[in-house]
């Protein structure tokens, strides 16, 4: 990509029908291979704090870390659309606290969309964070931030009550001023209802094929995570195994001596060892 994609681009390609592929990845290296391809959207997500911390949730990442990493991304991939994940309490105090931080995503790492996860009482923070200038998405149906609250998580929307709940939802984050939506875990009939009934383009995370575009972690993707996952993953290699091949290779090599080779290491000018030898001499 030779140009910035923003939000702009992405409501003309949900007018369009054009499918709108996105990702969530962590790192500059990441970012900079995805930036290669024609993927539109990168999510820093605060999954984060599973997939690189090592957490069980998604609860202990701090703002520091996810700015950091966000500024990490955007300098890998410096054209594709960035979204930054609003972490656990950087939004929930206050409001005065959630502009701030929002705020930050887009002045040090350079996000143009803010991600909230939301329920009605997050109205309030999405209109904020959007009459305060900038762009957001919100995050609804399963919100893994809630974890501590709910216990596990289980696809939402599967009743017709629920269903029209998180349809009016979707709805009311719009009319807040939510500029764009991530569904994760809604059912697909669910998620077909509020992307044809809204103009702000809608990002499934295991919500169907219906949506305006997908988001998958880039780990899992990549094959890089063990286990199955949600039943929504589809993995696109098997990096891990040809990771931990790699390693081992790796770890044989220096074991037997074969590495490093000459062609592996630096040489001291021609002559300089003669003259380096006779200095030593002379000080013994």
């Amino acid at each position: 990509m030779d140009t910035k994609l923003t939000i702009v681009d992405l409501i003309q390609a949900k007018k369009q029908g054009q499918k709108i592929a996105a990702v969530s990845c962590y790192d500059f290296i990441t970012a900079s291979i995805v930036a290669q391809t024609n993927i539109q959207m990168v999510l820093v997500g605060d999954s984060a704090s599973q997939l690189i911390l090592g957490h069980d949730s998604t609860l202990p990442v701090r703002m520091d870390f996810m700015v950091d990493i966000t500024a990490a991304v955007r300098r890998g991939a410096p054209n594709v659309c960035l979204v930054a994940d609003m972490p656990f309490l950087s939004y929930q105090v206050s409001i005065p606290e959630a502009i701030k931080n929002a705020g930050r995503f887009v002045v040090e790492a350079g996000a143009q969309i803010i991600k909230i996860e939301a329920t009605s009482a997050q109205l309030n923070v999405i209109k904020a964070v959007s009459d305060a200038g900038m762009s957001v998405m919100a995050h609804i149906g399963m919100k893994p931030q809630t974890i501590a609250k709910i216990g596990k998580f289980k696809s939402e929307g599967s009743t017709a009550e629920i269903a029209a709940e998180i349809i009016d939802l979707a709805q009311q984050m719009v009319n807040a001023g939510a500029s764009s939506l991530l569904l994760e875990g809604v059912v697909t009939e669910v998620a077909e209802i509020i992307t044809k009934n809204t103009e702000a383009p809608v990002i499934s995370c295991g919500s169907g094929p219906h949506c305006d575009g997908q988001i998958l972690v880039a780990p899992d993707i990549l094959g890089l995570t063990s286990g199955k996952g949600p039943k929504f993953v589809k993995k696109y290699a098997n990096l891990a195994q040809d990771t931990l091949g790699a390693l081992k290779d790796y770890a044989k090599e220096i074991s037997d001596g074969i590495f490093p080779t000459d062609e592996h290491c630096y040489h001291i000018k021609s002559g300089e060892l003669e003259k380096l030898k006779s200095m030593l001499k002379d000080k013994t």
